[in-house]
């Protein structure tokens, strides 16, 4: 018989045991399920509940049973549902009626939703340090290619000239927002809802903040029915999660790119790449391609979350068994995308010659022309019209804005100096982006510095 199914009729149920049931996917959780329940019986003991030894046989069996299912000789039973009671028959089957108190003063409710806590803290820890990862990796790339030269886009069209650098370091300020909000995540997420029972609480002396404190939690609920109400920690998590997916995204994307024979600014290692099964030359992406690709399914799983508890009453309601899927998946996806994109980007082999080419292409350095007017005392939009001339007027030769002599300037507006020449030149035109967050080498520099102190000081 069901552990719960005294008002039930023997045999009854067989369809709804097989589509309730959770135990395929939610022994993932037997860890923090186990941690969890010695935690409680430790509390239980503590107040009175019941006795030491109890609790002691309690947690030598939980011990047993940890290694069991880590050793895989524990067998589930479908007809016993989830990971929670799975493990308490076993505690029953080894200690008989002293099994059975372990779950006093305790309801599934609020031990799924311990369990999740603990999965989520411990999940957005791990995130972390896979960020930290790929900055790492992103700041040797930078450091190596310190002074390569390449164009920055808008619409993808050739824009300014820029350091390669300074592109990465984009990312670097990216992921650190991202892990912000795992961290921020990890914090609200950091409170236990052991205590809260089905939802009212319970009529005995129990102490939560003893198991909080064991268990690393910073407190506990305020409202039991909160308590086992909430998944807004799941919600963050997995947010957090799409959007580290939607930047992960990007760099893959402009990495495909860029190693595409129309750029050939950057070649992936062999070791992050593969072949076609017909045409030998080739060399893809396939990594790259696949973290973009893996991105749908994390937003997926956010999109998923938000409808299961978008309507959702108080208190516990089974629709909320469907959070754990797809954060199980959002934690693996994102895991394995910022381990692989570490090692991508950690590498990479650009062709700064390539790179720069590029930057001298697309009348890049058209507002440096601009500006230069503009410090002969032009207004902006008069020295925009008069290099938007010399632009099509370079267009209509087939040449760059370096194919144009200084009479050619000069016919445009008498403002224009020899020096004017000079600014035409991609690396010339980096170096003179020196406002704060520019792309000037020294500012490059400084941030690289910086990026490299924020690495080491964790």
């Amino acid at each position: 018989m069901k552990l719960w199914g005294g008002r039930f009729a023997p045999g009854a149920g067989g369809q709804a045991q097989r589509f309730t049931a959770s135990i395929g996917f939610d022994r993932r959780l037997y860890q923090e399920d186990i941690a969890g329940s010695q935690a409680h019986a430790r509390m239980l003991a503590a107040q009175g509940i019941i006795t030491p030894v109890e609790a002691g046989s309690i947690i030598d069996a939980l011990d047993e049973i940890g290694q069991e299912i880590g050793s895989g000789q524990f067998t589930f039973a479908l007809e016993d549902e989830d990971i929670h009671m799975n493990v308490e028959r076993r505690l029953l089957e080894k200690l008989g009626s002293v099994g059975g108190k372990l779950h006093t003063a305790r309801s599934r409710n609020d031990q799924v939703a311990l369990d999740m806590h603990m999965f989520v803290r411990n999940g957005a820890a791990e995130v972390v340090r896979r960020i930290t990862a790929l900055q790492s990796a992103l700041v040797d790339r930078a450091t190596v290619y310190q002074d390569a030269v390449m164009p920055g886009c808008t619409h993808l069209q050739a824009a300014q000239p820029v350091l390669l650098a300074h592109h990465l370091l984009a990312y670097f300020h990216m992921l650190e927002r991202d892990r912000g909000r795992f961290l921020e995540c990890r914090a609200r997420a950091n409170l236990s809802p052991l205590g809260a029972c089905a939802l009212a609480g319970t009529s005995f002396p129990i102490a939560p903040e003893l198991v909080a404190k064991e268990l690393g939690f910073d407190g506990v609920y305020a409202n039991s029915i909160d308590a086992v109400s909430d998944r807004d920690f799941v919600i963050e998590f997995i947010s957090a999660a799409a959007l580290v997916m939607v930047h992960l995204s990007r760099l893959a994307e402009e990495l495909v790119l860029w190693s595409s024979q129309p750029w050939a600014w950057v070649e992936l290692s062999d070791a992050y790449s593969t072949g076609s099964s017909i045409m030998p030359q080739k060399k893809n992406p396939d990594t790259a391609e696949l973290i973009r690709g893996k991105t749908g399914r994390v937003v997926g799983h956010l999109m998923a979350m938000l409808m299961v508890m978008k309507g959702l009453p108080l208190a516990y309601n089974s629709d909320m068994q469907e959070d754990k899927e797809g954060l199980f998946d959002a934690v693996d996806t994102v895991n394995g995308c910022l381990e692989t994109m570490a090692g991508i980007v950690g590498s990479l082999a650009f062709n700064r010659e390539r790179a720069l080419a590029a930057a001298a292409k697309g009348h890049t350095t058209a507002t440096e022309l601009a500006d230069y007017l503009v410090r002969q005392g032009v207004p902006f939009r008069e020295a925009h019209a008069v290099v938007g001339r010399l632009v099509r007027l370079a267009l209509s030769r087939g040449v760059e804005l370096d194919g144009l002599s200084l009479a050619d300037l000069q016919g445009a507006s008498s403002c224009f100096g020899p020096e004017a020449l000079q600014l035409l030149d991609p690396v010339a035109a980096t170096g003179a982006k020196t406002s704060p967050g520019g792309t000037a080498p020294a500012n490059v520099a400084r941030a690289l510095a910086v990026a490299r102190r924020v690495l080491s000081e964790r």
